[in-house]
């Protein structure tokens, strides 16, 4: 018996003995007159086990069965670890069928003992900045290095880009290292998917912004640049992009907070696929992103998105691509990466390079290479040879023998030592004895 009914006994004892007033016993009981009364008389007629609830020991029409329980402290324990109640209620209606809420999952898993994720909250400190009031206005962008795959594959960072003002996540994609590539395919599926956002916020990487701030050239002083234009830089300038540097890792707070919330989440659901590698956890983001946004993304102040037009699938892969300046040899090639290419034109010919003429050899996102020259973008056709090699070849095969001269020819004639008197040949005694001496 609990103290509440405890209590409850006593007092409607010292009303049956009229030691206190039903009027009394409601008060004290929170009750009113009329439930008191009743209680009386159930006592007097039941004893002490009257004054129980009714529905002790019944099981509650909407209480969640015992073999639900179970299955859901085993999945809890095992592919849904660390991941949050709201989470866990989440993927149990995706994946398995089962409809609970989040407080009915937290609930479940403290009676099995499993200490619950992200339940304590720090303080906040400081009023966050306000949202920009329109999509597109702003993009923040960032790299997270962390176990994404546990113990199942190798430490990967995701590159990510977010928008300001909804908090929808733009653009996913994993490497094995923060670098250009990931920050140009995170670029790509932002434009391609959204369009131009006016300006993007990150840190002050070396991959954003050139350290050589002293090392600019002509063109880029007559174009007004301050610092010379990292790849990246390049092309978010071709895009027309404004680029902003950020001072501290609290003023992108908005993808600091969006990895906090996918190494709690991304990697429960990793771990759910039962994804091991590269490729396939890069597989999985977009199926991924959708439902993120869904759950997450909020609605602007102004619902008139603000990004610019995407240009030209050609044009676009132009721009997101490693450029590179080679000089071109006589033989119309240029040398890139230990290998020898030529210029080849759409009808398959090859394009004649002024010897030392600058070409611009550009690397797109699918490996593939192409080449500008004179303005205007041309194929790579790999030589398996060097131009050179093969016009030497056929002047090995032209060579002609060595030439022997006639036996009266006077180079035979000279004497071998000057210090010795000459021998005379066989048809000196042929001249006339005028000469002969």
């Amino acid at each position: 018996m609990s103290a509440k009914e405890s209590r409850r006994v006593f007092v409607i004892e010292q009303a049956i003995k009229g030691k206190i007033t039903n009027r009394q016993a409601a008060e004290v009981l929170g009750l009113s007159e009329r439930q008191v009364i009743r209680l009386k008389e159930r006592m007097k007629a039941e004893g002490v086990a009257g004054l129980a609830h009714k529905n002790r020991g019944r099981t509650p029409k909407h209480a969640v069965p015992k073999d639900t329980k179970e299955k859901v402290v085993l999945l809890a324990r095992g592919p849904l670890r660390d991941a949050s109640c709201q989470q866990v209620a989440e993927l149990l209606e995706e994946f398995y069928g089962i409809t609970l809420s989040a407080k009915t999952v937290g609930r479940i898993l403290k009676e099995a003992g499993i200490p619950l994720a992200h339940t304590h909250r720090s303080p906040k400190r400081q009023k966050s900045r306000e949202r920009l009031p329109q999509e597109g206005l702003l993009s923040q962008l960032d790299a997270s290095p962390f176990a994404w795959l546990e113990d199942r594959g190798p430490e990967l960072t995701l590159h990510g880009a977010i928008d300001d003002a909804t908090g929808k996540v733009q653009g996913l994609y994993f490497t094995l290292n923060e670098c250009l590539e990931g920050y140009f395919q995170v670029l790509f599926q932002v434009v391609q998917n959204f369009g131009v956002p006016r300006s993007l916020y990150s840190d002050r990487h070396t991959i954003f912004f050139s350290p050589k701030r002293d090392r600019l050239s002509i063109e880029e002083e007559l174009a007004g640049q301050t610092a010379p234009l990292t790849q990246f830089g390049r092309a978010i300038a071709e895009l027309g992009i404004n680029h902003i540097p950020a001072r501290s890792p609290q003023a992108k707070g908005r993808i600091e907070r969006l990895w906090g919330t996918l190494q709690g989440r991304l990697v429960v659901e990793l771990r759910l696929a039962g994804i091991s590698t590269l490729e396939e956890a890069n597989a999985f983001l977009p199926g991924f992103i959708q439902r993120f946004n869904r759950r997450f993304a909020v609605t602007p102040a102004n619902p008139e998105p603000a990004y610019g037009p995407c240009p030209p699938p050609a044009r676009l892969e132009q721009i997101l691509s490693w450029r590179q300046e080679r000089k071109a040899s006589r033989g119309s090639s240029i040398s890139y990466l230990g290998h020898t290419y030529q210029l080849v034109d759409t009808r398959g010919s090859v394009v004649p390079l002024r010897p030392g003429a600058s070409v611009e050899v550009l690397t797109h996102l699918d490996g593939s290479l192409s080449a500008i020259y004179g303005g205007n973008r041309y194929l790579l056709r790999q030589l398996t040879q060097s131009p050179k090699v093969m016009a030497k070849e056929p002047k090995k095969a032209l060579a002609s023998r060595a030439h022997k001269p006639a036996p009266d020819h006077p180079w035979r004639r000279m004497p071998i030592n000057p210090a010795k008197k000459a021998v005379p040949l066989p048809h000196d005694n042929l001249l006339p004895a005028s000469q002969g001496g």
